[in-house]
């Protein structure tokens, strides 16, 4: 291609020193470039845009009105285009209009190549009597190229001669007609004849094209009965009279005999197209710097258009500074208060502030103290062993001397250590996750910020100044603003509070940490995978459940205290299936409810290792069942049928234990899991197959009370936080954090937080909230543990299998974690993978 183009511009080159006249506009429209990306001819470097039409389009319309300048730059334009294919000995034989397009401002673009070889095009050299032979196909290419070096415009792809289609589809003329029509129009005599197209038949062409120019006419069968004329010299007397000059050349050009007409080095060396060319070249200059002004007008939108965005992003920096000040000070006057209650026995609290006031003199910008916290954490990285974790003491050592002369320093010096200890390894993990943080500080700010304004508006609708005179409002507002500055900076110190505690929580552990594992006789059975985990009321037992469908309740201190090769259960009991969660009463100690794959609900006596009842209302596998914490009677179950099961445990013992629903509540998707608030047994939320959360309030079940509505894959799990703030987990990777007080029209779609950092896209991995912690298990292997205030991970831990021969730890990444439960409020778990492995984890 690129020879083919070379070639191209030689021969353009070659044609510009033959041929004077027409060839030196030609020269001035060469493209700067060809950009095949876009399928737009490139034209002096300018693509052609939208508002580019075919010359057809351009022609047919009514409503155009002849300029006689206009008219020539079009004819000379295209004239310096075929000329390019003649100085090659082609016969273009497309000169048509419907093979060119027009910009807007008159530039004209050949959009169909010739081919001599599909053409059956005749070499001018060889004269009219000479036979056809086809050209070779880099001759083509290189047509292609003359063409594009000629006209300053690349041929357009098919894309682009679609596009000029389509426009012309709007016009008055049907297409399919006007293109059969025009055809014909420019044929010339020889070829209705039989001859083969040469060189002259395309300057007959110029005739019929100079004629469609300079002549408009109201109507479709006008111009067809004048074209036809045409095809017999006959012009109509308007164009007679009103370009006498234009007729007369038009006659010469359209001479019935081949060689009679004119040559193209004849027509470019007319007086037709040389007289006028001193108002060419004005015309072409105007033209060039209304080209000019159009690119100086694209340029200084996009310049405008930088401007407005560089000065929104400055408008929300300065905002963003300005609300980080307002919380440093409020920061600032919260830790005086706590100094001035606390007195000057809070060495740490000393400490930091020391630490503060550096960092407010080395400066004050959001970036600085973030260096100089770096630097801070280098110097304690220095008195201090990297390896050492902040919950544990390291003594400097000492002399006997010093510890007997000055004990009371020795303690100090002591507490001094420590504390530097703690707050290394807390900056380590700060500076590891600065990012992260910093994203759930703005987060967590907005909502502040929202929450604010949502009050202030409350409050402006319902003061009864808001609704007085123009003047008494003025004054009301300034005295509500001084009023309500308290109220302010109160709602701005809970919002720190909040962020605090969280921030505080997330730095309060630093690892997860063995405290037992449990030793059971089945592990080499390949079907031991456990699916439900649970904890009774005072941490005392808990008991797993899985595939090997039996239930094993342990008792925790017993696993904790004693090391056994192999731990026995309290007790066991055998199910006919597959057991897929376990749950038990916060009241009746002794009571458990399962759930099972064969669509079955029971509940459990441990004390007696009995079945206590049984239900079988649903029809297919149930995946949950939970007791509700607020009316420990209340069991509800979801199963694959697509329904909620709502079960009443004192009814069912005067049913004979034969357990009867109370209530149903049915859904087109399958139903993964329920939960019960922790403060109502009138509230039910379940997570369905169809990616949605629904919470219902019990008494009116006919209609969900909110659709939470988030994830993209089933929801596996829900768990209440509180009585309003909802977890959920999903196989989508995710696991969000929803605020049912803020849903207002039956739907939620913004979770307050989504939980990114473990991986779960096929299995249930299990989900536990405790404190404001939210455990979960991942399918690397791994328990991953996060604070409801940060989207990223606080602790993690992954479990190794042990290799049979030799007794190490070995990483199994085929497994996955598949049940965790925190031990009530402590900082306690267990958690079982799919290989039944089952450890007691506690973050230290």
């Amino acid at each position: 291609m690129e020879d083919s183009s070379q070639s191209g511009r030689e021969r353009s080159e070659s044609s510009r020193g033959s041929s004077s006249g027409v060839v030196d506009w030609n020269s001035r429209f060469r493209a700067s470039d060809a950009s095949h990306d876009s399928g737009f001819v490139s034209k002096g470097g300018r693509a052609i845009d939208r508002k580019d039409v075919s010359l057809r389009h351009w022609l047919d319309n009514p409503e155009r009105t002849v300029d006689a300048l206009e008219c020539l730059h079009i004819f000379t334009q295209i004239v310096g285009i075929v000329n390019l294919a003649h100085t090659r000995g082609i016969a273009v034989h497309n000169v048509r209009p419907s093979c060119f397009v027009m910009s807007s401002f008159n530039r004209v673009a050949f959009i169909e190549s010739a081919s001599s070889s599909d053409l059956g095009s005749d070499s001018c050299e060889d004269g009219l009597n000479s036979s056809s032979s086809p050209l070779p196909h880099d001759s083509d290419q290189g047509l292609s190229s003359c063409l594009q070096s000629s006209s300053g415009h690349m041929v357009q792809n098919l894309e682009a001669t679609k596009n000029s289609q389509v426009e012309e589809n709007k016009h008055t003329f049907p297409m399919k007609r006007i293109l059969h029509l025009e055809t014909n129009w420019y044929t010339s005599p020889e070829e209705v004849d039989g001859a083969p197209g040469t060189c002259a038949s395309d300057i007959y062409r110029f005739g019929v094209l100079l004629f469609e120019l300079f002549c408009t006419f109201n109507s479709s069968d006008e111009k067809n009965a004048n074209m036809s004329c045409l095809r017999h010299r006959v012009l109509p007397p308007q164009l007679l009279l009103k370009w006498p000059k234009e007729a007369s050349f038009c006659l010469w050009l359209l001479h019935p005999e081949p060689s009679s007409r004119t040559k193209m080095g004849e027509l470019l060396e007319s007086e037709f197209l040389k007289t006028p060319r001193h108002d060419l070249e004005e015309h072409e200059a105007a033209i060039e710097i209304r080209e000019k002004i159009d690119e100086q007008e694209l340029l200084l939108e996009f310049l405008l258009l930088i401007q407005q965005k560089k000065q929104e992003a400055m408008e929300n920096l300065h905002e963003i500074v300005s609300f980080l000040s307002s919380d440093i000070e409020e920061a600032t006057k919260m830790q005086t208060t706590l100094k001035l209650k606390g007195g000057s026995s809070l060495e740490p609290a000393e400490e930091a502030t020391k630490m503060q006031t550096t960092l407010k003199l080395k400066g004050g910008s959001s970036v600085k103290p973030v260096t100089n916290l770096n630097s801070r954490r280098t110097n304690i990285s220095e008195d201090h062993d990297s390896g050492s974790s902040g919950s544990r003491k390291r003594s400097r050592p000492s002399t006997g001397e010093e510890s007997d002369g000055h004990p009371e320093e020795s303690q100090k010096s002591e507490r001094h250590i420590e504390y530097k200890g703690s707050i290394s390894a807390k900056s380590s993990r700060l500076m590891k996750n600065f990012r992260k943080l910093e994203a759930a500080y703005f987060m967590t700010r907005r909502r502040g910020i929202k929450s604010m304004d949502k009050y202030m508006s409350r409050n402006c609708q319902t003061s009864t100044e808001c609704r007085s005179s123009a003047t008494a409002t003025e004054r009301s507002s300034l005295s509500n603003l001084s009023s309500n500055r308290g109220c302010n900076g109160d709602r701005q110190s809970e919002w720190i509070n909040s962020y605090l505690e969280g921030l505080c929580k997330y730095f309060s552990y630093s690892k997860l940490e063995v405290k037992a594992d449990l030793k059971q006789g089945d592990l080499l059975n390949s079907s031991n995978l456990v699916c439900s985990l649970a904890f009774d009321r005072d941490g005392e037992f808990f008991a797993t459940a899985g595939v090997n469908k039996k239930i094993k309740v342990f008792e925790y201190n017993s696993i904790l205290n004693t090391d056994h090769d192999i731990h026995y259960p309290v007790a066991e009991m055998a199910n006919r299936s597959k057991l897929s969660s376990i749950c038990w009463n916060g009241y009746i100690k002794s009571q458990l409810a399962s759930s099972n794959f064969e669509g079955v609900v029971q509940v459990w006596d441990v004390t007696r290792s009995q079945l206590f009842m049984e239900m079988r209302e649903h029809e297919k596998r149930v995946w949950s069942v939970d007791f509700s914490v607020a009316d420990s009677t209340m069991l509800a179950s979801g199963s694959d049928d697509g329904s909620v099961k709502l079960w009443n445990i004192n009814q069912a013992i005067l049913l004979l234990h034969l357990g009867a629903s109370v209530g149903t509540i049915k859904t087109k998707a399958n139903v993964c899991c329920v939960q019960f608030p922790v403060d109502s047994g009138r509230a039910l939320a379940f997570g369905s197959a169809d990616h949605k959360i629904y919470y219902y309030d019990l008494r009116n079940s006919k209609l969900p009370l909110c659709t939470l509505i988030g994830h993209n894959k089933t929801v596996s799990y829900v768990k209440f936080i509180d009585s309003t703030t909802l977890v959920s987990a999903s196989t989508d990777n995710a696991i969000k954090l929803w605020d049912l007080s803020t849903c207002t029209s039956r739907i939620l779609d913004s979770p307050l937080q989504s939980f990114t950092g473990h991986m779960n896209v096929k299995n249930f991995v299990g989900l536990s909230v405790s404190d404001g912690y939210i455990a979960t298990g991942s399918e690397t292997n791994e328990v991953v543990v996060y604070h409801k205030a940060f989207p990223i991970p606080a602790l993690s831990f992954k479990f190794n299998c042990t290799d049979p021969l030799s007794g190490d730890e070995v990483d199994d990444s085929a497994q996955f974690i598949s049940s965790v439960c925190w031990r009530g409020q402590s900082p306690t778990l267990v958690a079982a993978n799919s290989m039944g492995n089952i450890k007691l984890l506690e973050m230290v």
